[in-house]
């Protein structure tokens, strides 16, 4: 995560050379039923909200379809079949066994990961982390075929049909919180990064953090268009550790001396994280005419929940 760590030292060169300090606000997003739905489709909460004005077989066959593309990409590209029980935070929880070796001619069914949880094989599962990492940066045009590709976006336009442009909404917000900087900003964490933000009034990040497990959730980032918003470094599994322990590491990470958290989800376990680390909550409500949906959650309403906790900033409409 250096790249992150680098983002802060500019920002803090910058409030001590100027006497400027950017804001940085950081965005912590939960992903199903909030980015994404999927669980929603299928256990037929989501349509069983609108009274028979959705096809509830439909919705289920849906998040069936997604299921079975999800558990494939994952079995056939991402290792999961694999290391499905060595669930981690993030990619970069095991990179300290990574010791650097050419993976290009590396035969990976070959290497016996396995028990017991040692320096050996936390070495395998980094490769393979390693190797995850560059799949997510590539996308995934570059490793499906021609047939799983149009699969897959017949897939995405039928359920962004199906849940009145949820998905095409939220991903469009989540660009609309990175801001006129939103390629710079969202590729922290991306090694080869590096963010000129002498003349920025305002920096974006987006993080995710979720309650399924690593790999899965990262294959639902790509599948779902989000990965060049969110980039695999800003991706956490709360799986094993819990939301609060991911919030603090997300703090420690953008330590900024203008930094600014917001998390965005439906769940009550962010929202308990959030209360704990005292930065302000936005509850997403998937039933139909709501506010606090896609599409409906506007910036504005996101700043209300920002001023509330931080305080009005007198030069915000600036970032817009």
């Amino acid at each position: 995560m250096a790249a992150a760590s680098g983002i802060i030292e500019q920002a803090t060169e910058v409030c001590s050379s100027n006497g400027i300090c950017p804001k940085l606000d950081v965005y912590v997003w939960d992903m199903d039923e909030t980015l994404i739905l999927l669980n929603s489709l299928l256990k037929s909460s989501y349509a069983e909200a609108f009274n028979g004005r959705k096809d509830v077989q439909k919705g289920i066959e849906i998040g069936r379809a997604w299921e079975n593309l999800i558990l494939q990409i994952c079995d056939d590209y991402f290792f999961y079949e694999k290391i499905e029980n060595y669930n981690q935070p993030f990619l970069d929880a095991v990179v300290q066994y990574d010791d650097g070796r050419d993976l290009s001619g590396y035969d990976f069914s070959q290497d016996e990961l396995g028990p017991p949880h040692d320096d050996a094989n936390k070495r395998k599962l980094a490769y393979r982390h390693r190797v995850i990492a560059q799949k997510y940066i590539q996308g995934l045009h570059s490793i499906l075929d021609h047939e799983t590709i149009k699969l897959w976006d017949d897939l995405y336009d039928k359920t962004d049909a199906y849940t009145d442009r949820w998905l095409s909404s939220a991903r469009a917000f989540v660009m609309e919180c990175c801001g006129e900087n939103k390629d710079a900003v969202s590729s922290i964490a991306s090694a080869n990064t590096s963010t000129d933000i002498t003349n920025a009034k305002y920096q974006h990040v987006n993080v995710l953090v979720t309650s399924g497990s690593l790999i899965p959730s990262l294959v639902k980032c790509l599948l779902f268009r989000l990965d060049k918003l969110i980039t695999h470094g800003n991706v956490y599994s709360s799986w094993d550790v819990g939301k609060h322990q991911c919030f603090r590491w997300i703090k420690e990470r953008f330590n900024h001396p203008n930094v600014r958290f917001c998390v965005i989800g439906d769940g009550w376990e962010e929202c308990q994280a959030a209360e704990i680390m005292k930065w302000p909550f936005v509850k997403i409500d998937p039933r139909p005419d709501t506010a606090h949906r896609f599409p409906g959650l506007t910036r504005s309403t996101v700043r209300h929940y920002f001023s509330v906790v931080y305080g009005s900033q007198n030069n915000e409409d600036d970032e817009e």
